[in-house]
């Protein structure tokens, strides 16, 4: 994870991978620029219409709850608690009764 972020191309990840991460990348950083042949490169690379849907998602979401935690006040959780977060998730999965 450290290597992806702090390089992609260096990163150990597959290039389809890779492919679907820059596409990220310009949905975060320049998604006016955007057309719909930008989502050729990752078809390309074997990503469905689906899986883009659901990368493209994952995106907006972050961007929105980055911005609504800024502008409220909210505090980040520690390092700590995210990391007790991922392991309740990964014995229990996300859904909770």
């Amino acid at each position: 994870m450290d290597s992806v972020i702090a390089d992609l191309e260096s990163s150990a990840l597959d290039e389809r991978h890779k492919v679907l991460f820059r596409f990220v990348d310009r949905v975060n950083h320049a998604s006016p620029a955007l057309s719909i042949a930008d989502l050729d490169v990752p078809r390309a690379a074997g990503w469905t219409d689906e899986a883009l849907y659901f990368a493209i998602t994952v995106c907006a979401l972050f961007n929105f709850y980055n911005r609504w935690i800024d502008a409220s006040g909210v505090h980040a959780l520690s390092d700590e608690v995210h990391r007790r977060g991922g392991k309740r998730s990964a014995l229990h999965g996300y859904v909770r009764s």
